[in-house]
């Protein structure tokens, strides 16, 4: 079942004396479906502007009858309750409208993402159950479609045509022959109807709106199941961070992938909850994204720190007017120091530094007040009616005091049902009434959380721990560095030393030896790197756009421990 809200008051916990003003510790999660913040903002604001995508824009109102249409085509080819229905494609309109008619048909959303290689896709087919699936007329897609329909147990594939308007009826390919005749389906086939869906009786604590596929600690892909209720606290979490944001008036960007956690709950459900425009990115460029900033002037912005170097580094950044963005928000990976400090001066944007979460907990946990107390290089404060918990590495139980270093674990409304048939994974994660996070770090005095590192990106030097996110802080502090990953690799004396691998800035020269020389006096001698790489390609990402360490030693071929 899922995990209930702390039962503590606002006087039990330090951090929220440092909360922004209008943001208060205690919230009330209502027992509803998630689709219901979506009804309720289309019977508040059928007119306003919902969708902004390709050229075309949308209305809620018009986003609320494709929703019901959907729905009750899915329900026509077999969805109803607990069947899953795979989203595999980039961002687009379809993203958002057949994730709310798959939860109201009474199905549950698997996400996948549509850079995923066959054989990784085929493993989340099975693993998940997956029945049908939804993607877009690009043939590279469509090509892994017809993988999955021969090879899995998808028995249904609805293609959308991205380049249309969504009420267009043209079919814009030839779909490739599998298996039975009506294996492929068209939008406009499930849509041919009245929208007259039979509502699915939800039971918000048990039943699972999204399975949501996580790497884990282990690198094997699991299934975090994250019920309704789950999906409501923590985007009524986010809404009250998000407290200056004017219901039926402010815009998001949605640039991140919506088939990721961060993005699905903080960009999507979050702005539609407050009656937002989101203005659809199907892929990151920081000249398109620039442009779309200088034309529809959004309120707020979303993305990971890749996205931040990019922007803060584009020679003609200083030529847009950031005027508008009441905030930026940074997740999904650390944020460091100086790109903060870079891009709020080139911007005059500010960006809040920054927030925290995992799929398991749907996903925010942590995040900066939009305030002056925020504090660079903390992941910010735990968000409203989430516990955040130092334990004790050796113990796994005992909380430890402020400034003492353990694992972060949380305990909230937002914290998953468990791992999808995997109940040895979910007993290791949710022990004791907590979710163990793997993460490494402290609480300060006023509440505020900073992470020290991965449990296992702990690199072992003789016997002395090394945090491999303190070591790229400060490599990123060079002026001539953009992109840093910092790992341990096997040492025959030591038993680990620590590497880097470095991508500069474009234009900038340094030698391996003038930046060893440049940290020696800023890194104790176990923590300066024993060999930096400096590369000139982008060192590799993962589809929303974090760096990637597992990538990067898999190229290197470097095997963990």
């Amino acid at each position: 079942m899922s995990h209930p809200a702390p039962k503590h008051s606002e006087n039990d916990h330090l951090w929220v004396r440092s909360y922004a003003p209008g943001v208060a510790w205690d919230i009330s999660v209502p027992d509803q479906p998630l689709f219901t913040f979506f009804d309720k903002t289309v019977e508040r604001f059928p007119d306003r502007p919902a969708i902004h995508f390709g050229g075309h824009v949308y209305d809620y109102r018009t986003v609320n009858q494709l929703v019901s249409r959907a729905a009750k085509g899915l329900q026509e080819i077999g969805v109803g309750k607990g069947v899953k229905v795979g989203l595999f494609m980039p961002n687009t309109a379809y993203s958002v409208i057949m994730y709310y008619a798959a939860l109201k048909a009474g199905g549950t959303v698997v996400n996948y993402n549509p850079v995923y290689i066959e054989r990784d896709l085929i493993v989340q087919a099975d693993d998940s159950e997956t029945d049908i699936i939804v993607t877009v007329d690009l043939p590279p897609l469509v090509d892994k479609i017809k993988a999955l329909l021969e090879k899995t147990r998808i028995r249904k594939a609805i293609v959308c045509p991205v380049k249309q308007n969504l009420s267009s009826t043209t079919k814009t390919l030839d779909l490739p022959a599998i298996g039975t005749k009506d294996a492929w389906l068209w939008f406009s086939d499930i849509t041919r109807n009245d929208g007259k869906f039979s509502p699915a009786a939800i039971n918000p604590s048990e039943d699972v709106a999204v399975l949501q596929y996580t790497g884990g600690t282990t690198g094997i892909p699991k299934g975090a199941m994250l019920t309704h209720r789950n999906l409501v606290a923590n985007t009524i979490q986010i809404g009250q961070w998000y407290a200056g944001a004017e219901d039926g008036k402010d815009s998001m960007i949605a640039v991140l992938p919506l088939f990721h956690v961060f993005a699905m709950t903080v960009v999507m459900n979050m702005s539609i909850m407050k009656g937002m425009e989101l203005f659809i990115m199907p892929q990151f460029t920081v000249p398109e994204l620039l442009e779309l900033i200088k034309k529809e002037k959004p309120a707020y912005v979303a993305a990971v720190p890749t996205m931040y170097i990019a922007m803060a580094n584009y020679d003609r950044i200083g030529e847009y007017d950031f005027s508008s963005i009441k905030f930026c928000l940074s997740g999904g990976a650390p944020l460091p120091a100086d790109v903060k400090r870079v891009y709020e001066q080139r911007t005059k944007a500010k960006l809040v530094a920054e927030g925290y979460g995992l799929t398991e907990c749907s996903p925010v946990v942590t995040c900066n007040p939009i305030s002056s107390k925020a504090r660079a290089g903390s992941i910010g404060l735990p968000i409203p009616g989430c516990l955040v918990e130092i334990v004790s590495l050796e113990d796994g139980k005992t909380v430890l005091a402020t400034g003492e270093k353990g694992e972060i674990c949380i305990s909230g409304p937002q914290v998953m049902k468990g791992y999808y048939k995997n109940p040895v994974e979910t007993a290791n994660v949710l022990r004791d009434g907590r979710c163990h996070t793997g993460d490494v770090g402290y609480m300060d005095e006023d509440g505020f959380v900073y992470i020290v590192d991965r449990v296992k990106d702990l690199i072992l030097v003789g016997g002395y721990n090394v945090y491999p996110r303190h070591v790229e802080e400060v490599i990123y502090a060079h002026p001539a560095v953009e992109e840093c990953i910092v790992a341990g690799v096997s040492d025959k004396l030591r038993g680990e030393a620590v590497h880097a691998w470095v991508k500069l800035k474009a234009g900038e020269s340094v030698s391996v030896d003038t930046l060893r020389a440049w940290l020696h006096d800023k890194l104790s001698p176990i923590e300066l790197p024993k060999k930096i790489h400096i590369r000139n390609e982008p060192l590799p990402k993962t589809a929303v756009g974090k760096l990637s360490k597992r990538d990067l030693l898999v190229q290197e071929g470097i095997q963990k421990r």
